[in-house]
């Protein structure tokens, strides 16, 4: 099987996570926007380092479709459902909840401590956390997404993600292959600054002690498999997906975000996830 792991021009040669599972299988990097490359002589296109989609976002989906679905992994109807942040409004699991704001609708009255953020967005750019006092910054933020074209979402902020952090259930081939904690990304009454480079990506989720090996309560394990099944019925099972939790006022799990198209699945933290993942890319 001849696999080709899909780049972006800011990382050719791929993210450092990835590189042992592409040993694996012989892969080689490839920029998804690259065209002199020959998709077609690949057997399997896995989307790993695409980190420049969100501002390219219809030429991507366009790219996803050429390779089809026989080639490409994840498959390109569930990348076009995740790309957008409105697939929350579509699963049936309880999320953090959620307004979303188009051009034209009227701001909601903001209380507490909110998250905005918008539709069309990875690595937490254009996403920040405001208390009370920092809500007309919000509401700038809210109509800088606006005037974008994107929609906005506004969330109240969960503050056990303080406490605890946030759960990521990584499944590969469709079963659990590990369990992750993150700590809080985003700072007090801030946009979250962001790297000056192409990517753009927030620097906190650059730290090296961002993410650890986590565990995780059978509850909060069947909510993140009901997530995957529920996504599976409907796609088919993904070659890999993160499922990140947050936990409510009440403890109860939320979901924050699916994570299907080129999620960091920080695959150094569990021992043999790398071949757990070479081995589901042959499989698939």
């Amino acid at each position: 099987m001849r696999v080709a792991f899909a780049t972006c021009a800011a990382m050719p040669g791929g993210w450092e996570d990835d590189r042992p599972a592409a040993a694996m299988l012989g892969a080689e990097f490839h920029r998804w926007d690259d065209p002199s490359t020959d998709w077609e002589s690949f057997d399997r296109v896995v989307i790993r380092s695409t980190w420049d989609y969100t501002s390219r976002l219809g030429e991507f989906l366009a790219w996803c479709e050429r390779i089809g679905e026989r080639r490409l992994r994840n498959r390109p109807q569930l990348v076009a459902f995740n790309a957008d942040k409105r697939y929350l409004r579509a699963l049936s699991a309880q999320t953090v909840p959620t307004t979303f704001l188009a051009g034209g609708d009227p701001l909601p009255e903001l209380v507490g401590e909110v998250v905005v953020k918008p539709n069309i967005s990875a690595g937490a750019r254009d996403t920040g956390r405001f208390g009370p006092a920092a809500h007309a910054a919000a509401r700038a933020l809210i109509a800088r997404i606006l005037a974008s074209g994107r929609v906005a979402l506004v969330q109240p902020y969960m503050a056990a993600v303080d406490e605890r952090g946030e759960q990521a259930f990584v499944f590969v081939g469709g079963e659990l292959s590990h369990v992750l904690n993150k700590r809080a990304v985003l700072a007090r009454d801030e946009v979250a600054p962001v790297t000056d480079d192409e990517l753009g990506v927030a620097r906190a989720m650059l730290q090296e002690d961002l993410v650890r090996a986590g565990e995780a309560q059978a509850a909060e394990r069947a909510f993140a498999q009901r997530v995957l099944a529920e996504v599976s019925e409907r796609f088919g099972v993904p070659l890999y997906a993160r499922v990140d939790l947050v936990h409510g006022p009440a403890g109860e799990p939320l979901l924050l975000e699916l994570e299907a198209i080129e999620p960091n699945l920080y695959l150094a933290t569990s021992a043999g996830a790398a071949r757990r993942f070479a081995q589901a890319v042959r499989a698939d």
